[in-house]
């Protein structure tokens, strides 16, 4: 079933093009100084109609401003539509001409189109065109027709006839008979150009040969393609009634008022028959194929012949009801016989005028000018003739009138200025009267508001506004509000809020701080930073939503406080290889002896960066003081034999802020007897020549060593020779001096070249030789650290690193170098030292009392050391 309906949808589809390929396109016709488009029904949605735009000579990029729009009545569908971007009017919705024109004849559209600054008012009429999109149809499948067999040869006997709803060509056109033998079939035009068939007798009928027959009635219409309806037709052969009824005429007319109440005689029919007893009683009744718009209006009396008003009539809706009567006796094989009753109503004055507000422009501007349009009304009286006949006025006393466009439509302008201080609102009556008896008025009353004129900028609250604001505040939490006053009213009062463009230390104003445009609530889009940025102002605006907009900018300053959001960072002394840092003490140390000092730094401000020392846990709390302010950590009494030789202490740092902020760092004191020369995690301490000459176990030690390091050496030195003297060929003027860096910035081995050299050097007898070497993954890239030996070999250092700076890419002579005694500034983070450049673990014994000491001798305590302070650990022990 919903395949059959797709395929008729298509196929209606299809004949609805081919329509209109066959008309072309519509094209507009003058009507009465109006425009008029034909357009054929069921139509698909957005199938072209006109081109309003082009026809009105409107301007196609106005019309959306100017709100081009179709008017139309409350409740009323919209079958079109105008697309304001191209001016074309387009089918809305389906157009189903039999159920917009219910009656016959030509199927009109009237559209009101309507367009602003300046109002203009056009009237178009669009056509609706029939297709062929019904078959014809009978009130029956199947009729039983019953004829006597005396019947003499060319005896008609009239048929139901069919009905299309479809107009013109595309109605009913012809009939078809089946072939048979007995019974042909001539199709007649009734004074309406409707058809109807009679089956004519052509052969004697014998019914003791035959009883029945059958034959089937095709309907045709007009249309293309052509399409048909069928009835079957059961002719039974019946002994002689050989009258039938006949009417005094053929057609009736009579008029009738549209307001006659229910029961009032409409008719009397009479048909008479020539027969006796129930051959000659006569029934009447509706022809099978009387609308049920009919049978609901009208009823008839079977056996008297009266037609009786059943319903209430309306002229408006119909002015003609055509009423299709059939007369049969009451005999064997009855034929019955059709006539037809027109029925004119006459219009009564039932109707009051209807208005209608089409378009209203309000409020109006105080300052309009006089003739001014503040509205279109149009009137409508659905009566006919005078009774539709409709005037308009308006009100004494208002600074208005009415002023007549087309029949029907009337514009209401201003008369005078208006003077919003004196009248802010005028209440119009308009009065709409026909010309009916008794005339029938309505009224109806249209506010219309004065509105103001934008002439007042808004005004801040305050002249400027600061706020305060803590650090770390969430994101997108409300920091203040601003406000903002216009003493206009409406439109012109309407504050939005905005912040002017500018940029807060290179950054866009907007990636800070938002504001509410209705509210003025401003929002901080991002966690604020005290160490970043301490204060910033930005310009907030406040402008009305008048014409032009009005505005006013106020200061709003923003300062950021100091939240205790760092803890502190302890920078010396370092943990090695995130143990506890380690210290050697001599026993000897008096009271008072200095063992070092913590150092720490917090990023925060004021009391949130004022540090306190604090010693949390000790082995002897009687044997070490920390000083709270300074940090120095310093022996209380001399060491005893029963001292314990491993002291164990933890410090912690704490700031002033609230709630305070701290760290801590374990330490690890080691109480010796001597102190050899090795890099501690405070600092490196030298020990007495005599001390170190004391063991014999130490010479010997110290002479492996030598040997170990002089092939070491040796190795790096031939090497950093070989290395820099290609880069030397291939870097002119980016060379370095022997005596100097040996490693250029721009040339870095790789580490695996690195691991994989045997490191070996001869230092000079009673000389300090210096010699460079880039360690590529054993600090930051464009590191050089100095390999230097020292003239005492027995009991010396055997080597310490010192950084050295390269060259910076702005410096235009690539010879300049870092000038001794400068050193590379530390980054704050501690960074663990690179352990792929170690010895094998068999020379790692040879070095435990060894050590690597910074880049020149700076004596004993923490704060000496490369940079900012910072010690480099000695990774070659560890």
């Amino acid at each position: 079933m919903g395949a059959e309906a797709g395929c008729g949808r298509g196929q209606l589809f299809l004949r609805s093009l081919l329509f209109l390929l066959l008309a072309g396109p519509p094209a507009p016709r003058p009507a009465s100084g109006q425009l008029r488009y034909a357009v054929p029904e069921e139509l698909e949605h957005g199938a072209f109609v006109a081109n309003l735009g082009e026809d009105l000579g409107l301007d196609v990029s106005t019309l959306s401003a100017r709100r081009f729009r179709i008017v139309s009545r409350a409740g009323a569908r919209q079958h079109l539509e105008v697309n304001l971007e191209n001016g074309i009017l387009f089918v809305n919705e389906r157009i189903d001409r039999e159920e917009v024109c219910e009656a016959g004849g030509t199927c009109l559209l009237h559209l009101q189109l309507l367009v602003e600054s300046p109002l203009e008012l056009y009237r178009v009429e669009v056509e609706v065109l029939d297709i062929n999109d019904h078959a014809p149809t009978f009130p029956w499948q199947e009729y039983v027709l019953e004829v006597a067999e005396s019947a003499v040869l060319g005896a008609r006997f009239p048929l139901e006839s069919a009905q299309d709803p479809d107009v013109g060509t595309n109605s009913v056109h012809t009939y078809r008979l089946s072939p048979n033998g007995f019974f042909s079939l001539e199709v007649q035009t009734r004074s309406d150009a409707s058809k109807f068939a009679e089956l004519v007798l052509e052969r004697a009928l014998d019914r003791e040969q035959q009883r029945t027959h059958r034959v089937l009635l095709t309907a045709l219409d007009g249309g293309v393609p052509e399409r048909s309806g069928t009835a079957h037709i059961l002719v039974t052969v019946l002994d002689a009634n050989d009258n039938v009824p006949a009417f005094d005429q053929p057609s009736y007319g009579v008029s009738l008022p549209e307001d006659a109440p229910a029961g009032t005689l409409v008719i009397q029919l009479n048909a008479t028959d020539l027969d006796e007893g129930p051959n000659g009683e006569i029934e009447y009744s509706f022809s099978g194929h009387a609308p049920p718009r009919v049978r609901d209006l009208f009823h008839i009396e079977p056996r008297s012949g009266q037609v009786l008003l059943k319903g209430p009539l309306d002229y408006e809706r119909a002015s003609l009801h055509e009423l299709y009567v059939q007369a049969k006796d009451r005999g064997p094989s009855a034929v019955a016989v059709h006539c037809r009753v027109l029925v004119h109503l006459l219009d009564v004055n039932d109707n009051a005028p209807e208005v209608t507000l089409t378009s209203v422009s309000t409020p109006v501007l105080e300052d309009a000018p006089p003739g001014t349009v503040i509205a279109v009304i149009s009137v409508l009286d659905r009566d006919s003739g005078d009774n539709g006949r409709v005037s308009c006025e308006v009100g004494p006393d208002v600074p208005f009138e009415l002023r007549s466009s087309f029949r029907n439509y009337y514009t209401l302008v201003t008369t005078q200025a208006l003077d919003r201080e004196v009248v802010s609102e005028y209440n119009v009556s308009i009065t709409a009267r026909d010309m009916g008896s008794p005339a029938l008025l309505t009224r109806s009353t249209l506010t219309v508001p004065v509105s103001d004129v934008n002439d007042n900028a808004p005004r801040f609250l305050q002249p400027s506004y600061s706020v305060y604001v803590m650090e770390n505040n969430a994101p997108g939490a409300s920091i203040c509000s601003v406000s903002a006053l216009d003493p206009d009213c409406q439109q012109n009062a309407y504050l939005s809020y905005s912040i002017a463009d500018g940029h807060i230390h290179g950054m866009p104003v907007g990636t800070y701080v938002s504001i509410n445009s209705d509210s003025g609530h401003m929002y901080a889009l991002r966690s604020l930073d005290y160490e970043q940025i301490r204060s910033f102002q930005i310009q907030v605006q406040a402008q009305d939503a008048g014409f032009p907009p009005l505005s006013a900018n106020v200061t709003v300053h923003i300062f950021v406080l100091d939240q205790n959001d760092n803890a502190p960072v302890i920078v010396s002394p370092m943990p090695r290889n995130g143990s506890v840092a380690t210290e050697l003490v001599p026993r000897s140390a008096g009271p008072g002896y200095l063992v070092g000092t913590v150092s720490a730094v917090d990023a925060d401000a004021g009391l949130n960066s004022r540090l306190s020392y604090q010693l949390l846990q000790a082995t002897d709390f009687t044997l070490f003081s920390l000083a709270p302010d300074t940090g120095e950590l310093r022996t209380l009494r001399s060491f005893l034999e029963q001292d314990a030789t491993r002291q164990r202490l933890l410090v912690q740092v704490r700031d002033g802020g609230q709630p305070a902020l701290s760290a801590t760092v374990s330490l690890l004191l080691s109480v010796v007897e001597t102190m050899p020369q090795t890099l501690s995690d405070f600092s490196e301490f030298s020990l007495p020549p005599e001390a170190s000459s004391s063991s014999p176990v130490t010479l010997y030690l110290l002479v492996s060593l030598g040997s170990i390091s002089f092939t070491f050496l040796l190795a790096i030195l031939i090497l950093t020779a070989i290395r820099c003297r290609g880069e030397h060929r291939s870097h002119q003027g980016d060379g370095c001096s022997p005596p100097r860096c040996h490693c250029c910035p721009g040339s870095r081995p790789s580490s695996d070249s690195l691991k994989t050299s045997n490191l070996t050097a001869q230092p000079p007898t009673g000389t300090t030789a210096a010699t460079c070497l880039d360690v590529p993954g054993g600090g930051p890239p464009g590191y050089c650290y100095k390999v230097c030996l020292g003239p005492e070999s027995a009991q010396s250092d055997f080597m310490f690193l010192k950084p050295c700076s390269p060259p910076r890419n702005n410096e235009k002579d690539p010879g300049k170098r870092s000038q001794p005694g400068q050193h590379l500034q530390v980054s704050k983070q501690i960074k663990q030292p690179n352990m792929d450049w170690l010895p094998p673990s068999t020379q790692r014994l040879a070095l435990k009392r060894y050590q690597i000491r910074p880049c020149g001798n700076r004596g004993s305590g923490w704060k000496g050391g490369c940079g900012d302070g910072e010690v480099i650990s000695n990774a070659v022990l560890n």
